[in-house]
């Protein structure tokens, strides 16, 4: 009986990133794991748009752009219609999440227990040490996510969560910028499939690094949170 893996897709959202976007794009390629990149660059006015633009055609990635800032969430949402593989993992462009971390991600589901995989920042995993406020906003928000949807997450907001791209296809994502987070967990909560969660290391960035998530994005967190927990959205 075949046991081949399933394929992989890495779906990155890009603004702003010219001082590591090439190097966080090689270091996804370098892992054996990842068959296709889709790269969506949501309207960087830094020169990222060019560095992207040097990179289409190259094997493995394909590059997308929007024409106009509309947030990560509906960069993901661009990136989710594109891929093509078995599953999808998304990877932020800005060097935080280490992809040397994707075997832990990907080992629950080769292993046939998981049909989805969080990764958690507060399991064990190496991480920069940072802002305190913003750790007990994550632990908050997940705590809140948590109460809706019945998981019993340690971190919601992590950037790296791997899903199966059918489970993609059947959701409807409505969230522009960093609601996408909340939304992603309610809806694939509502699945009643099995969801993982491994430790991953975290690379913080401070603000004056380039880091563009706010205190606004936490309060607007908690409405989405609040909102998928109390609506049906299909």
């Amino acid at each position: 009986m075949s046991t081949q893996r399933p394929t992989l897709s890495v779906v990155i959202p890009v603004y702003n990133e010219r001082n590591t976007i090439l190097e966080i794009v090689d270091r996804v390629l370098e892992q054996p794991e990842v068959d296709e990149i889709v790269l969506v660059d949501d309207h960087s006015t830094d020169g990222t748009r060019d560095i992207l633009r040097s990179l289409q055609g190259r094997e493995k990635l394909q590059v997308l752009f929007h024409e106009r800032n509309q947030g990560k969430g509906a960069a993901l949402r661009t990136a989710f219609r594109a891929a093509t593989k078995d599953l999808v993992l998304i990877q932020d462009a800005d060097l935080e999440y280490d992809p040397a971390d994707y075997p832990h991600l990907l080992a629950p589901i080769h292993m046939g227990r998981a049909d989805a995989v969080f990764g958690s920042r507060f399991l064990g995993g190496t991480h920069r040490v940072l802002y305190f406020w913003h750790y007990l906003a994550n632990r908050f928000l997940t705590l809140l996510s948590n109460v809706f949807t019945g998981l019993n997450l340690t971190d919601m907001e992590v950037c790296y969560k791997v899903f199966r791209r059918e489970h993609l296809q059947r959701m409807t994502i409505v969230c522009d910028r960093f609601g996408i987070e909340p939304e992603l967990t309610a809806k694939i909560a509502r699945m009643k499939v099995r969801i993982y969660e491994v430790p991953v290391s975290y690379y913080g960035r401070t603000y004056e690094e380039g880091k563009k998530i706010g205190w606004k994005d936490g309060v607007s967190a908690i409405y989405w949170i609040v909102r998928f927990g109390l609506i049906r959205t299909r």
